[in-house]
């Protein structure tokens, strides 16, 4: 039985799991006995768990409803801004290495609801602070496309997993591209809601940082509308509630969503050459659109690349300064060299100095480049991008031990996902190309806020016409080539901007 369960897990994504325990074809304890085996044979080469429950993933397995939309099917949650009882919450950081969470989140609760059995949770890099997974306290997680290779971040360690094969679905969370850019790294299909559509309680969010969102990394589109279905919503006393959609999302999938208007932008917003394999990404999805009857016409959305660095700089290291802060008073301590990276500690150090009057001013940057997109967006149905400007670098590239490198470097890895955490409008990477080097190359899709539906319908007529291989990539590639020409690109493009 074990080779039609693992034949399973290889040929269907979570959906397919599910009916498969659902109809009895399958029991949801032979699905758990199958990933946890994966996991301990795949994490080593890959470092993508940082912790697991396995025992109690089993428990659960026996006792699942098979009702449930979900059930039995393997799952994995991103050690960051989400909480599993019982485990560690480290959020890749040594300050927070013995953090131990005492109960769910909310989110965590609704993916249990779903069916879905929790085995363990992931890597991220040290609060999320790094588009690519390699923290200090855990280690770097490699990608199965390429064991030299960057899952990219920060849910790079649910990247891994799920490409791997050891689980179909896993949870990630996108503050500056964090869904997408794993995704692109790890041939993906990663969404990013709109701001305000997943309730991130008991973590403080949408005020205090605004930017992020959660949701997964999938092989499908309809695993990621179904479970969007399953896990949209917001909790009393959230700021503020986003309107419902009018229909379900997954019966967005396979809708025809008409002839669409769909802008096409191939750089970022400072002007910078995305790499040539980036673009050929990107001009040949836009012909696929065309075949499939939409408009693909080049415009240049209203970004700069001033206002999306007030708003970066002013937004992502206050709400990180107040959790530290809060973390070290419940220590009863004072910070001290070994607590965080040198990258980390100098964002710290530079938001302890930020004036509530740069807050307010990266807020209403904030409100004015969503305002900007959201004219846009009128004008176009969709934005269509690179996920990336650049394939993915090799593991140490971005090196937080090194910040200088890191500001030359960092920026360029989220310039074209960033904006969309600004604006609050939903992003979606899709798995439609790779790189000379083995490397999966993403392809963005932006739509006016709330349009989630656009997406999906879309997205899921690109898969249609153009499917992306669900298999695992397993065994892994022991090494891609990082061509020279990338980084000396990379250099000359930074340089000249």
């Amino acid at each position: 039985m074990s080779s039609d369960v693992d034949r399973l897990l290889d040929e269907h994504d979570a959906t397919g799991v599910a009916n498969a325990v659902r109809s009895g074809e399958v029991d949801a304890t032979e699905v758990v006995v199958a990933a946890i085996s994966r996991a301990q044979e795949r994490n080593p080469a890959l470092n993508a768990f940082v912790s697991t429950r396995f025992d109690q993933a089993l428990d659960e397995a026996e006792a699942v409803n098979r009702a449930a939309p979900f059930a039995g099917v393997p799952f994995v949650v991103k050690d960051l801004a989400v909480q599993v009882a019982g485990l560690p919450h480290t959020r890749g950081s040594r300050l927070f290495a013995d953090d131990v969470a005492d109960a769910d989140s909310e989110l965590v609760r609704r993916y249990r609801a779903a069916g879905l059995i929790i085995l363990g949770t992931t890597n991220t890099p040290e609060l999320g602070r790094n588009a690519s997974t390699e923290p200090l306290l855990n280690g770097p997680t490699r990608n199965p496309h390429g064991l030299d290779h960057s899952t990219g971040g920060s849910s790079g360690g649910t990247a891994a997993a799920v490409a791997s094969g050891i689980v179909s679905v896993g949870h990630g969370n996108d503050g500056g591209g964090s869904i997408r850019i794993p995704a692109s790294a790890c041939g993906l299909f990663g969404l990013k809601p709109s701001r305000g559509r997943v309730s991130g309680h008991p973590d403080y969010a949408l005020v205090a940082y605004p930017m992020g969102v959660h949701h997964v990394l999938s092989r499908s589109v309809r695993d990621s509308a179904a479970l969007l279905d399953l896990t949209a919503g917001p909790m009393p006393g959230d700021a503020y509630e986003i309107a419902p959609p009018q229909r379900p999302w997954i019966d967005a999938v396979g809708a025809d969503p008409g002839r669409l208007r769909i802008a096409m932008a191939l750089s970022p917003a400072d002007g910078t050459e995305a790499h040539p394999e980036c673009v050929a990404a990107v001009e040949s999805a836009a012909a696929a659109l065309g075949d499939l009857g939409h408009e693909v016409v080049e415009a240049d959305p209203p970004w700069t690349s001033d206002l999306i660095l007030e708003v970066l700089s002013g937004l992502m290291g206050a709400p990180m300064a107040v959790e530290i802060d809060a973390r070290l008073a419940e220590l009863g301590r004072d910070l001290v060299d070994d607590d965080l990276e040198p990258f980390t500690r100098f964002l710290y150090d530079s938001a302890l100095h930020a004036s509530a009057r740069d807050i307010v001013s990266a807020m209403v940057g904030l409100e004015a480049l969503g305002r900007a997109m959201g004219e846009f967006l009128t004008t176009y149905d969709l934005l269509l991008t690179p996920t990336l400007p650049q394939p993915m670098p090799p593991l140490g590239y971005l090196d937080t031990t090194n910040v200088e490198a890191m500001f030359e470097r960092a920026a360029t890895s989220s310039a074209l996902t960033s904006p969309f955490n600004i604006t609050g409008q939903p992003a979606v990477s899709l798995p439609l190309a790779t790189g000379s080097n083995g490397i999966p190359i993403g392809v963005q899709l932006a739509a006016a806020f709330g349009r989630e539906d656009r997406l999906f319908s879309v997205s899921a007529q690109v898969e249609a016409a153009h499917p992306w291989s669900i298999a695992p990539v397993w065994p892994a590639r022991s090494e891609a080539g990082w061509p020279s020409y990338v980084e000396s690109h990379a250099h000359r493009t930074m340089h000249e901007a």
